[in-house]
């Protein structure tokens, strides 16, 4: 299996078109069946089969992703895999960012990240963003991480964290999109096309809507999803419709309906989706949605269906 690498943002960084995201590796909180030893060997998978990027950050199980990641990756050759982190919104004055960095790269078991990324923009707007940009390009110049990104950022957040950066730039924006949540596209997305910022998809599958695993009659019972308006009653009749309509496109295609669901969000080139993985099946389902394509007409009948579903977020 060959999957296809392309530049981070600007950056030198080659990254592969789909990567791994890691917040399920958070101990129980995705659930009874989450196992460090799994995930472990479902990160392994990944990188054997070409996924190079990892995504994670210090909020996940307050470190603990981190700490998987790290046992994943002993012993690799450091060059085969981007590893992602992010700070956390808390941590954003200069020198606590500069302290988490640096605890993240401990708990990783590496030298430098190659992608920093503050994960939300500060909530309680009382931290200049001035003065978190200056502490990424610190950690940019010095070369303990590769390339600055930022995560949830609008694009006013991106224009003003760009303003402030006289030695890097801004190489990705993480967000959350998938089919049933597509507000980025009205800003964001042309935005960062515009740039040349690469969007990092979270929650790609909509936590599980999209695989066609949960109906009305079974829903998500971990802490993360048992609260998602997605897995609402009427917002899974209402999604009822999408889910025929990939699978008669899986079947078509010999594939299963999350890799419909991830195969779409490829049509944009500076779209990489970051799926989570629990197993190695899951792992190997991920990295076998990049290897074929949704035709011009595949695309037009899923806008259609989309065209016609409202979801009820009350």
């Amino acid at each position: 299996m060959s999957i296809e690498r392309i530049n981070l943002g600007r950056s030198d960084l080659m990254v592969s078109r789909i990567g791994l995201g890691t917040w399920q590796a958070s101990y129980k909180q995705w659930g009874e069946d989450v196992q460090d030893l799994k995930i472990i060997d479902a990160i392994k998978k990944s990188i054997e089969l070409g996924i190079n990027l990892i995504d994670t950050a210090e909020l996940y199980g307050n470190g603990h992703s981190e700490k998987v990641i790290g046992s994943a990756i002993k012993g690799m050759n450091r060059e085969e895999v981007v590893i992602a982190s992010k700070v956390y919104g808390a941590h954003l004055r200069y020198d606590e960012l500069l302290k988490s960095a640096e605890m993240s790269m401990n708990r990783l078991g590496v030298k430098y990240l190659d992608l920093y990324q503050i994960h939300w923009p500060d909530p309680w707007e009382q931290i200049p963003l001035k003065e978190t940009m200056k502490a990424m390009e610190k950690l940019y110049v010095e070369g303990k991480i590769r390339a600055i990104g930022v995560s949830n950022f609008a694009v006013r957040d991106m224009e003003e964290a760009a303003s402030h950066l006289s030695k890097g730039f801004i190489a990705s924006n993480q967000v959350r999109y998938n089919m049933l949540q597509r507000e980025v596209e009205e800003e964001v997305l042309p935005y960062c096309k515009r740039n040349s910022i690469t969007v990092m998809a979270w929650s790609p599958l909509a936590q599980g809507a999209l695989t066609g695993k949960y109906s009305q009659t079974n829903v998500p019972k971990d802490t993360i999803r048992s609260d998602n308006k997605l897995f609402k009653k009427e917002n899974l009749e209402r999604i009822q419709k999408l889910l025929n309509v990939m699978s008669s496109l899986a079947k078509a295609y010999k594939k299963n309906i999350a890799q419909v669901a991830l195969n779409w969000l490829l049509k944009d080139r500076i779209v990489v989706p970051i799926p989570g993985a629990k197993t190695p099946k899951q792992a190997e389902s991920n990295a076998m949605s990049c290897d074929w394509s949704l035709n011009a007409g595949d695309l037009k009948l899923i806008a259609e269906v989309l065209a016609g579903i409202d979801l009820d977020y009350m």
